[in-house]
């Protein structure tokens, strides 16, 4: 039998990529009544399964799991939908006198659950740095045009010859995954009214990790990736802009079908990508609000750690 928590306080599983959080997530539903909502931008994606490291069919089948599989890849789903969402998923676990488990990686969804959905992300140097010298480069009609296939409406509205707006929402795309005209649209989000735990698993070792995101991608290699993304690269009404195509491996491989890339490159930019997205989930992490933060190697100590501040 679970043993029962006394108290609804929410709790948010947070970390890197490739972390252990859903292995972790799974070995507290087995022994607490816990359903666990998934925190993650690419996993409410039907048909993207082995890229996104989703679990398994009979992992579903054993633990109550929400927010996966909702939206089609052609589909988009912003922060505001995610807070909705995930608010009417808690209030019904609670209603059932079982406890809200929220587990991922897409800190967006997180900050606007928490902290209410912010207008705008705030400037990002390195992909201002970056998108300038694109621009010197292949002029800025062409980052442009480039606007125009991601987010027609606002291209719409910027001249070519405007290279601070061109520059800022592309930068907000790269940011939020979103188009600019889709964010303006998105009206404010109230923070979540309950009281939330944060507790965050993150390597003492960044070595460690990027070793732990090599083996998965190689493992991911070996299910299928490849024939996985190629079965959606021959749909027909996909292309690599979408929200879903742009997630870190899925956008690597639509290269590599694409001729863009050969096999091994492919597979450098991949885990490039990867150990960069990594790296600014811990970003985000070092500076979130009361957080108890673990080390992800000591999984025995971090669950005795979690078992006590569930008061257990």
């Amino acid at each position: 039998m679970k043993a029962r928590l006394t108290n609804h306080r929410i709790i948010c599983l947070m970390g890197p990529t490739a972390s252990g959080k859903s292995a972790l997530s799974m070995e507290l539903a087995e022994l607490f009544p816990f359903e666990i909502i998934s925190v993650d931008s690419a996993m409410i994606y039907r048909s993207m399964n082995i890229g996104t490291a989703k679990p398994s069919k009979q992992e579903l089948a054993e633990v109550p799991y929400h927010l996966i599989d909702i939206r089609d890849p052609h589909e988009s789903y912003s922060a505001a939908e995610f807070c909705t969402d995930t608010i009417k998923k808690i209030d019904e676990i609670i209603e059932q006198k079982k406890n809200p488990l929220l587990v991922g990686g897409t800190m967006l969804y997180f900050k606007a659950l928490q902290q209410g959905l912010s207008d705008l992300p705030s400037a990002n140097a390195e992909i201002r740095k970056r998108l300038l010298e694109e621009a010197k480069q292949r002029g800025w009609e062409s980052l442009h045009e480039r606007l125009n296939e991601i987010d027609p409406i606002t291209a719409k509205r910027i001249h070519p010859n405007d290279p601070q707006r061109i520059q800022r929402a592309l930068e907000v795309f790269e940011l939020t995954g979103k188009p600019l005209s889709e964010l303006c649209m998105e009206s404010k989000t109230p923070p979540l009214q309950h009281k939330t735990l944060n507790i965050a698993i993150m390597p003492s070792d960044r070595s460690q990790l990027h070793k732990h995101i090599a083996r998965r991608f190689r493992k991911m290699l070996n299910d299928g990736f490849i024939e996985e993304v190629e079965a959606l690269y021959h749909r027909g009404d996909l292309h690599k802009n979408l929200p879903s195509m742009r997630t870190v491996g899925y956008r690597q491989i639509w290269d590599y079908l694409d001729g863009k890339l050969d096999f091994a490159q492919m597979q450098e930019k991949t885990l490039a990508a990867t150990r960069q997205l990594a790296k600014r989930q811990i970003t985000w992490l070092r500076s979130w609000p009361n957080l108890h933060c673990f080390d992800s190697a000591e999984t025995k100590r971090t669950k005795a750690f979690i078992f006590e501040f569930l008061g257990l």
